[in-house]
This record gives C-alpha cells, sequence and structure tokens, in this order.
C-alpha cells in the first residue's frame, strides 16, 4: 500500500489541479482535512480513468529522455532498441512483439526480484509455469476490456507465478502476478544481465485457434491451446503509454486502435467469423451494405497483421470470386515495416504473400 501510495503521489496528482497552499499559521480542521483528501482521490481517480494501462514494474524510465536504455533491454551487442515493439531483430527484418523491460531489483546473486503487475483491471485467461514449453518461459496472459474492446496482456519468462495464481481470477490493476525472471525454453537461454519481463497488449484473433492449428500444421505439437502467441496480434505498448501520459483524459486506446496505418486492405468473402463477434467496436458502417446485405468485409491490417477495421461490403461492391483479394497496400509503410511479410511485390504486382494468406485463414476460420 506504501508502494502504491508513493506511485500515485507521483503520477496521478501531478497533472490535477493542486488546491493552494495553506497558511502555516491556519490548521485544518478533521473535516477539512476529509474534504482535502476526498478532492486529491477524486482528482486521481479521474486520471486512473483516463489511462486505463500501467507500466507492469517499477521501471518508469520509459518516459525519461534519453534514458530508453535503463528501461529496455537490448539483444546482446545491440542498441536499446531491439528490446522495443516492431521491425526491431535482425536488422529490422524480425518483429518483436512486446517490450523488453529491464530489472531495477536484484538478490545478491544478482538474479531479479522485480515484482511484475497487471497492466489494468482485468481476469486471468492463462498461465504457464512450465518454463520447457515455451520460449517465453512462465507466462501469464489477462484479459481486459478497455472501452468495450477486448485487450490480452502477456508476462513472459517471469521467474515464478503468483502462488495459486489461476484462470478466471479477477486481478486489480498493479496486482503483483509475479516476479521478474529470465525463463525460456530457447538454446542461448537469457543471460543474467538481460533478465527482463517481456509485455505485449494483443487483439485476440480466433477462439478456434487449436482446430485451425491442428488442420495447419498437422503433427506439430501446441502446448498452449488458443494462448499460443501466434494466436495474440500485438500493438506497441510503447505508443500507448506514451499517448496516455501526453493526452491524459482525452487519451482513447478504442481511437488508438481504430487510427493504425494500413500496412493493405483485403477483402473477405465471409460474413460471419469470429473476430466480427469480439470485435463489434471495430466494424464500420457502411449504408450500401445495410440496404442491399453482406457479402464480405473490407479488412484493414496494420504491418503486424492486426485486423484493426472491417467494414461490411455488398454483392454489388465486390469484384471477382477468390475468398481472400488483396485491394490496396501502403508501399511507404511496408518499407518502414517489412518484416511480418505479409504482402509481396511480384513482377511489378503486389499480392499476398504465404504470411498473409494463413493470418487470414486463421482470422476466418
Amino acid at each position: 500500500m506504501v508502494v502504491g501510495f508513493r506511485w500515485l503521489k507521483r503520477s496521478w496528482l501531478r497533472p490535477c489541479h493542486r488546491p493552494r497552499r495553506l497558511p502555516a499559521s491556519l490548521s485544518l480542521s478533521r473535516a477539512g482535512t476529509a474534504l482535502f483528501v476526498l478532492a486529491a482521490f477524486s482528482c486521481a481517480w479521474q486520471h486512473a480513468i483516463a489511462q486505463p494501462f500501467r507500466l507492469p514494474t517499477a521501471n518508469r524510465f520509459l518516459f525519461d529522455q534519453g534514458a530508453e536504455d535503463k528501461f529496455f533491454a537490448a539483444t546482446p551487442g545491440k542498441t536499446w532498441t531491439t528490446g522495443c515493439f516492431g521491425c526491431v531483430r535482425s536488422d529490422g527484418g524480425q518483429m518483436h512483439e512486446g517490450l523488453d523491460i529491464r530489472s531495477m531489483q536484484r538478490d545478491r546473486h544478482g538474479e531479479p526480484t522485480d515484482p511484475v503487475m497487471a497492466t489494468a483491471d482485468g481476469t486471468v485467461a492463462y498461465v504457464n509455469a512450465r518454463p520447457s514449453l515455451s520460449n517465453y518461459g512462465n507466462y501469464v496472459v489477462l484479459r481486459h476490456v478497455i472501452e468495450g474492446v477486448e485487450v490480452y496482456s502477456l508476462y513472459a519468462h517471469l521467474h515464478s507465478v503468483r502462488a495459486g495464481l489461476k484462470a478466471g481470477e479477477a486481478v486489480r490493476t498493479g496486482e503483483v502476478i509475479g516476479v521478474m525472471g529470465r525463463t525460456a525454453n530457447t538454446r542461448q537461454g537469457i543471460a543474467k544481465d538481460r533478465a527482463h519481463v517481456h509485455f505485449e497488449l494483443n487483439l485476440f484473433l480466433n477462439e478456434r485457434f487449436d482446430a485451425w492449428h491442428r488442420k495447419t500444421f498437422p503433427g506439430q505439437r501446441n502446448d498452449h491451446g488458443a494462448w499460443n502467441g501466434q494466436n495474440l496480434a500485438g500493438v506497441d505498448p510503447r505508443a500507448i503509454f506514451l499517448a496516455e501520459r501526453n493526452q491524459g483524459a482525452a487519451f482513447s486506446f478504442l481511437s488508438f486502435l481504430r487510427g493504425q496505418t494500413d500496412l493493405c486492405r483485403v477483402l473477405v468473402r465471409q460474413t460471419d467469423f469470429p473476430w466480427l463477434r469480439r470485435y463489434p467496436a471495430l466494424i464500420r458502417r457502411n449504408p450500401v451494405a445495410e440496404r442491399e446485405g453482406v457479402a464480405g468485409y473490407e479488412i484493414a491490417l496494420n504491418f503486424n497483421g492486426v485486423p484493426f477495421a472491417a467494414t461490411p461490403r455488398a454483392a454489388s461492391e465486390i469484384r471477382g470470386r477468390a475468398r481472400f483479394q488483396l485491394l490496396s497496400v501502403n508501399e511507404a509503410e511496408y518499407r518502414r515495416n517489412p518484416c511480418r511479410k505479409l504482402v509481396r511485390s511480384r513482377g511489378g504486382r503486389w499480392e499476398l504473400a504465404n504470411n498473409g494468406l494463413r493470418l487470414l485463414d486463421l482470422l476466418t476460420y
């Protein structure tokens, strides 16, 4: 509670209008004290509502310009940018879908002891406490509903998960869910000096992922059911935290999602699939389809394959018979962020690449 109150004073009360300082000779009555505290906490509560996400550890260097290397855990021999979200690995050729947040507390053996906390109110969706089964090591997935939108936060490489934490359990913002570590099943492992929590914010693609995986990759194991990382499409947490800080009460997560930059737009000849039911807030109106009936959906994908908008289309608006049609490509965005390889140019013409086709197949399965 003490830690929480210190954080409250530092982060919540700063932007609010503060009462004038009282003269030293004037003491507050008990009633006055109560009103003063109530006003402060009311202000804090308004700020909390405006900013739905909190950093998952005590590391706040994200907000200090020039101190990024104290926040992000870089890959060996590389700069702090390799701990960011995006096409930051393998010289821009590999996607990193989260933030690698550095440790700030260590025991006498140099191992991290930082508490890892829930980024928002929510429910435990999944706990993996068998690190050998995932390159995430020990990891936890939480489900949140922000402005009517389902968001899934993921916390990976944990040394340990809080005892008794299980799927279906409610958690509150800032509640400790585990301890930072460096667990993983990768051959090279995570060195002690790079200990971090890998943190993601995701949209969920399809509750039928396990069946899709069996069909698409026969014979391959899937130890995590729907909570396989392939079924979680990440948005940039750093951009969200900075937008929250800069916009204050004006910040809207739904607007943030709707404002993603197109990598491409595709036409899906299908009228009912799980994503539509899960994310109705991201469906845009189309009077033509409302009048004539829906024959398919035009879907906008960002460079990481997040479907952030869907527009119903009538049969009169659709050309061709293909199940998936590539309608447009934002070439400037592709040049900035090519690593997911969702589309490709062949003979001067753009087409959906295998990764793009597989993503759409999963989305509509």
